[in-house]
């Protein structure tokens, strides 16, 4: 009897090791394709795209690292205006609302409200970032933070690994961090492009139709669900991460490059000039150029459900105690959630430009 228990027990933990080494411990990232706003969205309603990183957190706004417990990861993306870098990294929360706090987040905000959300974080946290605001045209370190009080933004959210988080750690803390940035070939979406062909090699690539060999947020969007439905392992889900009401008007609709000629117009003088060049347009926007699948009904994400982002099975590592709580803004109304997420506070002091 004494053989045969331990004949039970030692396959018993045979049994548990291969397991445990066949169901790895999986991160989470998620492929942000945000609405077009404002005046600039007008002339170009292309919309802007980020990455979400879950285990991937900003320990200055130019330099990565793995996140700690209590952290929920970074956004990265490509901006124009912010001196001289080509991307910059962001705490969630921050990103999204302007605040370290979930409880600190406005249920309606005025033009007045963001400004001193915006203005706060950013003598917290972007002093040392040398970057002027934004205008109308040219963006500036005000895109960082508070993207949701401009725009509907869509989550599209896949499961990583540990060791592709750690190489897309290392690729971006050991290359040269300098802007390149150009609106048709280095946008961007072109950004984004290349963060997900080093999840998904190879399978992000420019496209001539319906995007005129441009990189768009929406035909990034639509590979990422393309690739999902043949390789279900990519445990893709979609949500919406609504506007908060009061300070713009509700945001566009992600066009690409064909839409966006014929719905801003431009396709008018491509007409007069070339009518076979504009018939043209249209029919690659009708074949190739609408991109709703997932985006009809996905589920709505508030404020107290970011964790999702990351996993609902990160829920427990995750969450913060009740007790810890961001500064407040004077002046500002704060909306009250069962479920407050606080971030630690990002190192202020920055790289110099490599």
């Amino acid at each position: 009897m004494t053989r045969k228990r331990s004949r039970t027990v030692l396959l018993v933990l045979a049994a548990l090791a291969i397991l445990g080494y066949s169901a790895p411990s999986r991160a989470q990232a998620a492929l942000l394709m945000e609405e077009p706003y404002g005046f600039f969205g007008i002339i170009n309603p292309t919309g802007h795209t980020a990455v979400y990183l879950a285990r991937i957190c900003a320990d200055t706004p130019v330099k990565l690292r793995r996140c700690e417990p209590g952290e929920f990861g970074a956004v990265i993306a490509r901006y124009q205006g912010i001196s001289s870098y080509d991307w910059v990294a962001m705490p969630l929360i921050p990103y999204l609302y302007s605040v370290e706090n979930v409880s600190e987040i406005p249920e309606r905000v005025d033009r007045g409200a963001v400004i001193r959300l915006r203005t706060h974080y950013h003598e917290q946290h972007l002093a040392n970032l040398d970057a002027k605001e934004g205008n109308l045209i040219h963006g500036g370190w005000d895109q960082l933070v508070g993207a949701a009080y401009e725009r509907r933004i869509y989550a599209f959210r896949f499961a990583t690994t540990p060791e592709q988080d750690d190489a897309l750690i290392s690729r971006f803390n050991d290359h040269a961090n300098r802007s390149h940035f150009n609106l048709i070939y280095n946008n961007c979406a072109d950004f984004s492009r290349k963060v997900m062909n080093t999840y998904f090699p190879h399978t992000f690539k420019r496209n001539l139709f319906p995007d005129a060999g441009m990189t768009t947020p929406r035909q990034i969007a639509f590979k990422l669900v393309r690739y999902a439905k043949k390789h279900p392992e990519t445990e893709l889900k979609v949500y919406e991460i609504p506007q908060i009401t009061g300070y713009r008007h509700q945001s566009g609709v992600n066009k690409s490059v064909a839409g966006s000629l014929i719905f801003t117009g431009y396709v008018v003088p491509i007409a007069l000039m070339n009518p076979y060049l504009a018939g043209g347009i249209f029919v690659d926007y009708l074949i190739r150029g609408r991109f709703s699948t997932l985006l009809e009904h996905p589920a709505l994400l508030g404020p107290g459900q970011l964790s999702e982002l990351s996993g609902t099975e990160l829920l427990g590592e995750n969450a913060p105690s009740a007790d810890l709580q961001g500064d407040s803004v004077p002046g500002v109304a704060r909306q009250q959630f069962p479920l407050p997420l606080a971030v630690p506070a990002m190192k202020t002091a920055m790289e110099p430009h490599e």
